[in-house]
């Protein structure tokens, strides 16, 4: 089996556990499946891109650096691309960042966001009228922005098949957690709850098509 490429986006301003969830979520994923089944290819290969210059860390919010392994000039491939929240300003008003958002997501099997990422993916397109979350802070402002999409409260994440969003900060782990169910099977995403010492919540939206 080949491994699906896990494309996790970095910029300033970037929330750092929404970047970091995710990241850890799919790299242990991938560890406890070796330890299981030995020999084995890993069920993800986990990279970071970022929207500096090559050479420059990405300043998470509150300060924490990132190295990213990509930038965007790099036009790195996804099958699956994750949009972390945090201060999107910069990103919401650079037409070079949503085209690439835009072009990176229209070959990716799954597009998953964040917390206030789901705010670049409607900027950039990728998602109009589907049903999405976001921060519970940011419910109102994301259905005053983008009126036509069907702006879901109260869970964790919402997915509707290939346009999966997370609630804010910690609910992007709960959010991935479940994507390595979609992707991997449920027996590994418990292993990777059981690995992280993490309370997997599993309240969710499934919107029907």
């Amino acid at each position: 089996m080949t491994a699906l490429r896990v494309l996790i986006l970095a910029y300033d301003g970037v929330e750092a556990l929404d970047f970091a969830g995710p990241f850890e979520v799919f790299t242990t994923a991938s560890r406890v499946s070796h330890r299981v089944q030995p020999g084995t290819a890993a069920p993800f290969e986990v990279a970071s891109v970022a929207l500096t210059p090559p050479g420059r860390p990405v300043q998470a919010r509150a300060g924490l650096q990132l190295l990213a392994d990509h930038t965007v000039a790099s036009n790195p491939a996804a099958d699956v691309l994750i949009v972390p929240g945090g201060v999107v300003d910069a990103p919401m008003a650079s037409p070079e960042t949503l085209r690439w958002i835009a072009d990176c997501a229209a070959d990716a099997q799954i597009v998953a966001s964040v917390c206030t990422g789901v705010f670049l993916l409607a900027k950039s397109g990728v998602v109009a009228q589907e049903a999405v979350t976001t921060h519970w802070e940011d419910i109102a402002d994301l259905r005053a922005q983008f009126p036509k999409l069907d702006v879901r409260e109260d869970v964790r994440w919402v997915d509707t098949g290939r346009i999966v969003s997370s609630a804010g900060i910690s609910a992007g782990i709960d959010m991935s957690l479940h994507l390595v169910e979609r992707l991997a099977g449920r027996a590994l995403a418990e292993r990777t709850a059981r690995q992280m010492d993490y309370a997997w919540t599993h309240n969710s939206s499934h919107p029907s098509a």
